[in-house]
């Protein structure tokens, strides 16, 4: 005689345990539940530093520059004063600084433009998909090269016995040496490949279906550029003058390798804090490019260039 013997049942809901409710494990719950708690977290820790470095360094310089420095002992007077802001907007040194550094800004933005546009032009529209990615590579490959080779490799160019003079004796040109002009082609080269990546990543959005119906419609080059391709891609052109206006703005190694004599605000920042050792005058020089930066940025800012960055 056989018997089933059958294992008894533990009622429903008894046979997992049940997860001890620890520190860890309602603090994950409460984190799943508040989703723009979790977000504040996981941010906290880069907007403090970006605070940090960032903010407070702005706040500090803003501050510095309403100090003055001791002409007997040398020391720094914390006494509020606006000396040193009045100086720099009267005085005339300061004032045709300002002027140079912005032209040199505008006309490396311009050159910068003007190559880039066909150049990301052909990447995006022209160029086939592996043609695309070497290009992209071929744009990429000068950021890999240090900043102070690039700068003094332009310097050996545009020397009197460098390569550009010998190759333009035999037409009786020569290089235009050191000056504004080297200092303007050095960061047109340096601040190109920041320029053609926007312009390129706007036209890449450009649908091709627009060019289509421009042609189909018996449009010509010339016109479907400027009345179709560029107002789409106005954004990514002023997001990419934004790199170039910005960095030339504030650049002063390129002046000291190429600009000769040259001065521009960087240069002035860097003698006041080194030889001169007046970091309140420094401060003050250097609120100018930040005032033309946040202008500049408030002007662009309705143009949507600011999503392209």
């Amino acid at each position: 005689m056989t018997t089933n013997a059958t294992a008894p049942t533990s009622p429903p809901g008894r046979g997992i345990p049940r997860p001890k409710a620890t520190t860890a494990r309602r603090t994950s719950v409460f984190l799943s539940t508040h989703p723009r708690t979790r977000l504040a977290l996981l941010l906290s820790a880069p907007l403090f530093w970006l605070a940090l470095v960032y903010v407070v360094a702005l706040a500090a310089l803003l501050v510095t520059a309403f100090w003055s420095v001791d002409s007997f002992t040398g020391q720094i007077t914390t006494e509020w004063t606006l000396d040193n802001i009045i100086t720099v907007l009267t005085g005339s040194l300061y004032q045709t600084v300002t002027l140079r550094t912005i032209g040199v800004a505008l006309l490396v933005t311009i050159i910068d433009v003007a190559l880039a546009l066909p150049i990301a032009f052909y990447m995006a529209k022209v160029a086939s998909p592996r043609a695309r990615r070497l290009l992209v590579i071929a744009v990429l490959m000068p950021l890999w090269a240090s900043y102070l080779v690039k700068a003094y490799a332009w310097r050996s160019v545009l020397s009197q016995d460098g390569i550009l003079e010998w190759v333009l004796a035999p037409f009786g040109l020569h290089t235009p040496g050191y000056g504004l002009t080297a200092t303007i082609i050095t960061l047109s080269y340096l601040w190109l490949p920041y320029v053609i990546l926007p312009i390129y990543a706007g036209l890449e959005r450009v649908p091709d279906s627009l060019l289509e119906a421009s042609a189909d419609l018996g449009g010509k080059s010339w016109p479907t550029i400027r009345h179709v391709v560029l107002p789409l891609a106005a954004p990514a052109i002023i997001a990419g003058t934004i790199f170039s206006f910005s960095l030339s703005l504030g650049d002063y190694i390129t002046v000291n390798i190429v600009g000769g004599a040259s001065q521009m605000l960087g240069n002035l920042v860097y003698t006041n804090v080194g030889a001169a050792n007046n970091l309140p005058l420094a401060a003050a020089i250097a609120l100018i490019p930040i005032a033309i930066i946040f202008g500049y940025l408030a002007l662009v800012r309705r143009t949507g260039a600011l999503d392209n960055l």
